[in-house]
């Protein structure tokens, strides 16, 4: 219950994006979506269940959770590799990541198979952390290679910070409610055994 407005809300958005007319799956918005999510799903323990929930999520938009996972865990491992100028440089590399940044870069500038949504903004954000790229100006560069408008970027990225904080505050009544519950489950036990003895002792 805890999660279900934000999980609502992250659906919501993601639909828009998934069935715009100019969408094409790109690995920058997997990045950003699969990182929102991981945040979300953070305090949620139960590994299978997780597994389970981003599979039927991204199924429910008839893609492949395995390409989201592949597409984002390809992305991290190049972009932990690289400095803030081969970042926004990834035009004059060579190798599967940036020749798929490259197409996401031509085909947003021609105005055809790219939708631009948050999750390519919190992608772009997630790219900028792996290769310890803090300073604006970077982002301000990434985001003219990748061919998305610095405003909205700017704008969704606000959201995002907005979105953690609730994060946050989520994680925060989830621990403080397992709390509770396992104090009374302790407190359960420790009377059970009470009765139990004393059961025992009478009929010693």
């Amino acid at each position: 219950a805890l999660y279900n407005n934000v999980l609502q809300e992250l659906i919501v958005q993601q639909h828009f994006t998934r069935w715009a007319k100019n969408y094409t799956f790109d690995p920058v918005m997997a990045l950003g979506l699969i990182t929102v999510f991981e945040q979300l799903m953070d305090g949620y323990r139960n590994e299978e269940a997780r597994a389970a929930v981003f599979a039927a999520y991204v199924g429910s938009m008839d893609e492949d959770p395995e390409e989201y996972k592949k597409a984002a865990a390809d992305l991290e491992a190049w972009a932990k590799e690289q400095s803030a100028e081969s970042l926004v440089g990834f035009k004059e590399q060579n190798g599967a990541v940036p020749d798929a940044l490259k197409a996401v870069s031509e085909r947003a500038a021609a105005g055809e198979g790219f939708q631009y949504s948050k999750y390519f903004a919190v992608g772009m954000f997630r790219l900028l952390e792996l290769s310890n790229a803090s300073e604006p100006s970077t982002l301000e560069k990434l985001t003219e290679a990748l061919g998305a408008k610095k405003s909205a970027v700017d704008k969704d990225l606000d959201i995002y910070r907005g979105l953690l904080s609730k994060l946050t505050a989520a994680k925060e009544l989830m621990a403080e409610f397992l709390a509770r519950e396992a104090k009374k489950k302790a407190e359960r036990e420790a009377e059970k055994q009470e009765a139990a003895q004393k059961k025992e002792d009478a009929t010693a």
